[in-house]
Protein backbone atom coordinates (compact mmCIF):
# COMPACT_ATOMS: atom_id res chain seq x y z
CA UNK A 1 0.00 0.00 0.00
CA UNK A 2 1.26 3.36 -1.21
CA UNK A 3 0.58 5.57 2.10
CA UNK A 4 1.78 8.78 0.70
CA UNK A 5 1.72 12.16 2.77
CA UNK A 6 3.69 15.62 2.91
CA UNK A 7 5.85 16.74 6.04
CA UNK A 8 4.99 20.53 5.10
CA UNK A 9 1.21 20.76 3.58
CA UNK A 10 0.79 24.73 4.18
CA UNK A 11 3.41 25.03 1.20
CA UNK A 12 1.15 24.02 -1.09
CA UNK A 13 -0.82 27.37 -0.56
CA UNK A 14 2.18 28.77 -3.36
CA UNK A 15 0.22 26.09 -6.03
CA UNK A 16 -1.60 29.33 -6.46
CA UNK A 17 1.49 30.75 -8.38
CA UNK A 18 1.41 28.56 -11.47
CA UNK A 19 -1.42 29.89 -13.15
CA UNK A 20 0.83 33.36 -12.54
CA UNK A 21 3.63 31.70 -14.29
CA UNK A 22 1.79 30.23 -17.02
CA UNK A 23 0.06 34.08 -17.84
CA UNK A 24 3.44 35.92 -17.53
CA UNK A 25 5.26 33.04 -19.80
CA UNK A 26 2.33 33.01 -22.25
CA UNK A 27 2.47 37.12 -22.88
CA UNK A 28 3.70 38.58 -25.97
CA UNK A 29 7.20 39.26 -26.11
CA UNK A 30 6.95 42.38 -28.28
CA UNK A 31 4.95 45.42 -27.53
CA UNK A 32 3.90 46.51 -31.18
CA UNK A 33 0.85 46.39 -32.15
CA UNK A 34 -1.07 45.69 -35.85
CA UNK A 35 -4.00 47.02 -37.34
CA UNK A 36 -5.26 43.63 -37.85
CA UNK A 37 -5.02 40.29 -38.56
CA UNK A 38 -8.20 39.28 -40.09
CA UNK A 39 -6.37 38.20 -42.94
CA UNK A 40 -4.72 35.37 -41.90
CA UNK A 41 -7.41 33.61 -40.00
CA UNK A 42 -8.05 31.64 -42.90
CA UNK A 43 -4.85 30.12 -42.57
CA UNK A 44 -4.02 27.01 -41.32
CA UNK A 45 -1.82 26.79 -38.24
CA UNK A 46 1.81 25.49 -38.53
CA UNK A 47 2.67 22.93 -35.51
CA UNK A 48 4.98 25.87 -34.18
CA UNK A 49 2.14 27.79 -33.45
CA UNK A 50 0.18 24.80 -31.93
CA UNK A 51 3.62 24.20 -29.47
CA UNK A 52 3.55 27.64 -29.12
CA UNK A 53 2.06 27.54 -25.56
CA UNK A 54 3.89 24.44 -24.48
CA UNK A 55 7.38 26.37 -22.97
CA UNK A 56 4.42 28.68 -20.58
CA UNK A 57 2.35 25.01 -19.44
CA UNK A 58 6.34 23.56 -18.92
CA UNK A 59 7.29 25.99 -16.64
CA UNK A 60 4.02 26.33 -14.41
CA UNK A 61 4.20 22.47 -14.20
CA UNK A 62 7.91 22.93 -12.90
CA UNK A 63 6.27 25.50 -10.45
CA UNK A 64 3.67 22.68 -9.47
CA UNK A 65 6.52 20.18 -8.83
CA UNK A 66 8.77 22.98 -7.07
CA UNK A 67 5.72 23.77 -4.58
CA UNK A 68 4.88 20.05 -4.10
CA UNK A 69 9.06 19.04 -3.25
CA UNK A 70 8.70 21.89 -0.23
CA UNK A 71 5.57 20.13 0.66
CA UNK A 72 7.80 17.35 1.44
CA UNK A 73 6.10 14.27 0.06
CA UNK A 74 7.01 11.08 1.75
CA UNK A 75 6.06 7.62 2.36
CA UNK A 76 6.49 6.23 6.01
CA UNK A 77 7.99 3.35 6.66
CA UNK A 78 6.36 1.01 9.40
CA UNK A 79 7.02 0.68 12.69
CA UNK A 80 9.67 -2.02 13.17
CA UNK A 81 8.56 -4.61 15.93
CA UNK A 82 11.49 -6.37 16.83
CA UNK A 83 9.99 -9.58 18.87
CA UNK A 84 12.66 -11.12 20.33
CA UNK A 85 13.25 -13.89 23.84
CA UNK A 86 14.27 -11.96 26.87
CA UNK A 87 13.90 -10.18 30.18
CA UNK A 88 14.05 -6.64 31.71
CA UNK A 89 17.17 -5.50 33.49
CA UNK A 90 17.93 -2.10 34.83
CA UNK A 91 21.94 -1.69 36.17
CA UNK A 92 21.31 0.75 39.33
CA UNK A 93 25.02 2.35 39.56
CA UNK A 94 26.27 4.53 42.26
CA UNK A 95 28.11 7.39 41.22
CA UNK A 96 29.02 9.04 44.53
CA UNK A 97 32.82 9.79 45.25
CA UNK A 98 33.70 7.31 47.17
CA UNK A 99 33.51 4.76 44.13
CA UNK A 100 36.68 6.76 43.26
CA UNK A 101 38.58 4.03 45.67
CA UNK A 102 41.50 2.02 43.99
CA UNK A 103 40.67 -1.01 45.56
CA UNK A 104 39.45 -3.30 42.96
CA UNK A 105 43.05 -3.61 40.61
CA UNK A 106 46.05 -4.19 42.15
CA UNK A 107 47.95 -4.55 39.45
CA UNK A 108 46.79 -0.96 38.53
CA UNK A 109 45.91 2.17 40.94
CA UNK A 110 45.28 4.31 38.34
CA UNK A 111 41.54 2.09 37.52
CA UNK A 112 38.66 3.60 40.46
CA UNK A 113 36.07 1.28 41.26
CA UNK A 114 33.39 2.89 38.84
CA UNK A 115 35.65 1.79 35.89
CA UNK A 116 35.76 -1.61 36.80
CA UNK A 117 32.35 -1.66 37.14
CA UNK A 118 31.62 0.33 33.34
CA UNK A 119 34.18 -2.80 31.67
CA UNK A 120 32.57 -5.43 33.65
CA UNK A 121 28.84 -4.31 32.68
CA UNK A 122 30.13 -3.75 29.20
CA UNK A 123 31.19 -7.22 29.21
CA UNK A 124 28.02 -8.38 30.32
CA UNK A 125 25.65 -6.34 27.83
CA UNK A 126 27.82 -7.52 24.52
CA UNK A 127 29.65 -10.80 25.72
CA UNK A 128 33.18 -9.78 25.19
CA UNK A 129 34.21 -11.12 28.33
CA UNK A 130 34.56 -14.91 28.65
CA UNK A 131 33.66 -15.24 32.11
CA UNK A 132 30.61 -13.21 31.66
CA UNK A 133 28.77 -15.80 29.64
CA UNK A 134 27.65 -14.60 25.61
CA UNK A 135 26.28 -11.16 26.42
CA UNK A 136 22.36 -9.99 26.51
CA UNK A 137 21.37 -9.45 22.73
CA UNK A 138 17.43 -10.28 23.34
CA UNK A 139 17.15 -8.16 26.86
CA UNK A 140 15.36 -5.18 27.68
CA UNK A 141 18.50 -3.38 29.32
CA UNK A 142 18.39 0.38 31.51
CA UNK A 143 20.12 2.03 33.29
CA UNK A 144 19.72 4.20 36.54
CA UNK A 145 22.12 6.08 38.43
CA UNK A 146 22.36 7.67 41.50
CA UNK A 147 24.42 9.66 44.07
CA UNK A 148 22.76 12.38 46.23
CA UNK A 149 20.00 12.14 43.52
CA UNK A 150 18.43 9.45 41.15
CA UNK A 151 18.76 9.71 37.52
CA UNK A 152 16.87 7.94 34.74
CA UNK A 153 20.20 8.07 31.97
CA UNK A 154 18.92 4.99 30.03
CA UNK A 155 15.30 3.83 29.46
CA UNK A 156 14.90 0.01 28.85
CA UNK A 157 16.33 -0.71 25.21
CA UNK A 158 17.31 -3.43 22.82
CA UNK A 159 19.87 -0.87 21.16
CA UNK A 160 22.86 -2.39 23.75
CA UNK A 161 25.10 -0.16 21.07
CA UNK A 162 23.70 3.15 22.29
CA UNK A 163 23.12 1.78 25.79
CA UNK A 164 27.19 1.24 26.07
CA UNK A 165 28.33 4.53 25.14
CA UNK A 166 26.09 6.06 28.04
CA UNK A 167 27.80 3.59 30.38
CA UNK A 168 31.32 4.43 28.54
CA UNK A 169 30.31 8.37 29.06
CA UNK A 170 29.76 7.96 32.97
CA UNK A 171 31.59 9.95 35.69
CA UNK A 172 31.47 10.19 39.85
CA UNK A 173 30.23 13.18 40.74
CA UNK A 174 32.10 16.67 41.42
CA UNK A 175 30.37 18.24 43.21
CA UNK A 176 29.91 18.39 46.98
CA UNK A 177 26.17 19.16 47.12
CA UNK A 178 25.44 16.53 44.09
CA UNK A 179 27.55 13.66 46.62
CA UNK A 180 25.79 11.29 48.32
CA UNK A 181 24.20 7.47 48.30
CA UNK A 182 20.90 8.40 47.73
CA UNK A 183 20.45 3.99 46.99
CA UNK A 184 16.13 4.25 48.16
CA UNK A 185 15.84 6.83 45.14
CA UNK A 186 17.75 5.10 42.96
CA UNK A 187 16.30 1.68 43.37
CA UNK A 188 12.67 3.30 43.61
CA UNK A 189 13.64 4.56 39.90
CA UNK A 190 14.64 1.75 38.99
CA UNK A 191 11.19 -0.30 39.78
CA UNK A 192 9.23 2.19 38.30
CA UNK A 193 10.62 1.73 34.75
CA UNK A 194 10.58 -2.26 35.28
CA UNK A 195 7.21 -1.55 36.58
CA UNK A 196 6.00 -0.78 33.02
CA UNK A 197 7.91 -3.20 31.39
CA UNK A 198 6.11 -6.53 29.70
CA UNK A 199 8.55 -9.39 30.18
CA UNK A 200 7.63 -11.97 32.72
CA UNK A 201 11.09 -11.70 34.09
CA UNK A 202 12.23 -8.32 35.87
CA UNK A 203 15.48 -8.06 37.92
CA UNK A 204 17.51 -4.86 39.08
CA UNK A 205 21.08 -5.18 39.34
CA UNK A 206 22.27 -2.82 42.23
CA UNK A 207 26.10 -1.52 42.92
CA UNK A 208 27.01 0.73 45.52
CA UNK A 209 29.90 0.92 47.98
CA UNK A 210 28.33 2.99 50.63
CA UNK A 211 25.47 3.66 52.99
CA UNK A 212 22.56 5.20 52.12
CA UNK A 213 22.97 8.80 53.38
CA UNK A 214 20.48 10.81 51.19
CA UNK A 215 17.10 10.77 49.28
CA UNK A 216 13.76 10.48 50.19
CA UNK A 217 12.87 6.86 49.85
CA UNK A 218 13.84 4.73 52.59
CA UNK A 219 15.61 1.53 50.69
CA UNK A 220 13.41 -1.17 52.41
CA UNK A 221 10.19 0.70 50.70
CA UNK A 222 12.40 0.22 47.63
CA UNK A 223 12.36 -2.96 47.98
CA UNK A 224 9.06 -3.57 49.04
CA UNK A 225 7.45 -2.14 46.09
CA UNK A 226 10.00 -4.64 43.86
CA UNK A 227 8.25 -7.05 45.80
CA UNK A 228 5.24 -6.26 44.96
CA UNK A 229 5.97 -5.76 41.55
CA UNK A 230 7.85 -9.36 41.34
CA UNK A 231 11.09 -7.54 40.73
CA UNK A 232 14.19 -9.52 41.72
CA UNK A 233 17.09 -7.06 43.06
CA UNK A 234 20.45 -8.15 42.65
CA UNK A 235 22.65 -6.30 45.39
CA UNK A 236 26.54 -5.79 44.61
CA UNK A 237 28.33 -4.28 47.43
CA UNK A 238 31.44 -2.94 45.40
CA UNK A 239 35.30 -2.42 46.72
CA UNK A 240 37.11 -4.49 49.99
CA UNK A 241 36.27 -4.55 53.33
CA UNK A 242 38.58 -1.95 55.91
CA UNK A 243 40.76 0.41 54.31
CA UNK A 244 40.64 1.60 50.50
CA UNK A 245 43.24 3.97 49.05
CA UNK A 246 41.57 7.65 47.60
CA UNK A 247 43.02 9.82 45.63
CA UNK A 248 44.09 12.92 47.57
CA UNK A 249 45.01 16.06 45.92
CA UNK A 250 47.79 17.34 48.85
CA UNK A 251 49.11 21.24 49.08
CA UNK A 252 51.62 21.36 46.47
CA UNK A 253 48.77 19.34 43.65
CA UNK A 254 49.80 16.36 43.64
CA UNK A 255 47.92 13.85 43.77
CA UNK A 256 48.14 10.84 46.45
CA UNK A 257 46.39 7.85 47.59
CA UNK A 258 45.50 7.94 51.55
CA UNK A 259 44.05 5.42 52.98
CA UNK A 260 40.35 5.88 54.15
CA UNK A 261 38.05 3.88 55.85
CA UNK A 262 35.25 2.03 53.59
CA UNK A 263 32.37 0.93 54.46
CA UNK A 264 29.55 -0.94 53.16
CA UNK A 265 25.68 -1.40 54.66
CA UNK A 266 25.69 -5.16 54.08
CA UNK A 267 23.08 -5.60 56.02
CA UNK A 268 20.33 -3.75 54.06
CA UNK A 269 21.56 -5.25 50.77
CA UNK A 270 21.49 -8.49 51.76
CA UNK A 271 17.80 -7.37 53.26
CA UNK A 272 16.84 -5.61 50.23
CA UNK A 273 18.25 -9.24 47.89
CA UNK A 274 15.81 -11.51 50.13
CA UNK A 275 12.90 -9.52 50.07
CA UNK A 276 12.76 -9.36 46.09
CA UNK A 277 13.89 -12.96 45.52
CA UNK A 278 17.60 -11.69 44.51
CA UNK A 279 20.93 -12.40 46.11
CA UNK A 280 23.74 -10.39 47.25
CA UNK A 281 27.75 -10.56 46.02
CA UNK A 282 30.54 -8.68 47.30
CA UNK A 283 32.22 -7.82 44.03
CA UNK A 284 35.84 -7.33 45.40
CA UNK A 285 37.06 -8.23 41.86
CA UNK A 286 35.12 -8.84 38.06
CA UNK A 287 34.94 -12.79 39.14
CA UNK A 288 31.79 -11.71 41.68
CA UNK A 289 29.80 -9.50 38.99
CA UNK A 290 30.52 -12.50 36.55
CA UNK A 291 28.53 -14.75 38.72
CA UNK A 292 25.61 -12.81 38.92
CA UNK A 293 25.49 -12.60 35.46
CA UNK A 294 25.49 -16.56 35.37
CA UNK A 295 22.73 -16.43 37.69
CA UNK A 296 20.71 -13.84 35.17
CA UNK A 297 21.14 -16.28 32.21
CA UNK A 298 19.01 -19.21 34.29
CA UNK A 299 15.76 -16.67 34.71
CA UNK A 300 13.35 -17.43 32.38
CA UNK A 301 12.97 -15.80 29.14
CA UNK A 302 9.61 -14.20 27.59
CA UNK A 303 8.72 -12.52 24.39
CA UNK A 304 9.34 -8.71 24.58
CA UNK A 305 8.79 -6.31 22.16
CA UNK A 306 10.57 -3.15 21.33
CA UNK A 307 9.00 -0.40 18.52
CA UNK A 308 11.41 1.81 17.04
CA UNK A 309 11.17 4.96 15.26
CA UNK A 310 9.43 5.59 12.22
CA UNK A 311 11.64 6.39 9.54
CA UNK A 312 10.26 7.94 6.10
CA UNK A 313 11.47 7.39 2.67
CA UNK A 314 11.66 11.27 0.94
CA UNK A 315 10.72 12.09 -2.41
CA UNK A 316 11.55 16.09 -2.92
CA UNK A 317 14.38 15.15 -4.74
CA UNK A 318 12.68 13.78 -7.42
CA UNK A 319 10.20 16.86 -7.97
CA UNK A 320 13.34 19.17 -7.53
CA UNK A 321 14.97 17.27 -10.27
CA UNK A 322 12.35 17.13 -12.66
CA UNK A 323 10.87 20.87 -12.30
CA UNK A 324 14.52 22.13 -13.25
CA UNK A 325 14.81 19.75 -16.19
CA UNK A 326 11.28 21.32 -17.31
CA UNK A 327 12.27 24.48 -16.49
CA UNK A 328 15.55 23.50 -18.54
CA UNK A 329 13.54 22.47 -21.69
CA UNK A 330 11.18 25.40 -21.41
CA UNK A 331 14.30 27.48 -21.89
CA UNK A 332 15.85 25.94 -24.86
CA UNK A 333 12.50 25.57 -27.15
CA UNK A 334 11.99 29.63 -26.40
CA UNK A 335 15.38 30.17 -27.21
CA UNK A 336 15.65 27.28 -30.46
CA UNK A 337 12.37 26.05 -32.31
CA UNK A 338 9.75 27.75 -30.55
CA UNK A 339 11.90 31.05 -30.61
CA UNK A 340 9.10 34.21 -30.60
CA UNK A 341 10.52 37.46 -32.83
CA UNK A 342 9.75 40.47 -31.64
Amino acid sequence: MFDLELGSVWFLLLLSLAPVVFWLASRPASLLTFSSATLFHGMRRSWRQRLSRLPPLLLATATVLLVVALARPRTPKRETRVHREGIGIMAVVDLSSSMDARDMVEEDRSVNRLAVVKDVFVDFVLGTDRTAGRGRPDDLIGLVTFARFADSVCPLTLDHGNLVSIVRDLAIVKRRDEDGTALGDGLGLAVERLRQCKAKSRIAILLTDGVTNAGVIEPMKAADLAAQNDIKVYCIGVGTEGMAPVPYVGMFGRVQLVPQPVEIDEKTLRAIADKTGGKYFRAVDKDALAAIYREIDTLQRTKVTEIRYLQYREYFQYCVATGLGLIAVAMILNASLLRKLP
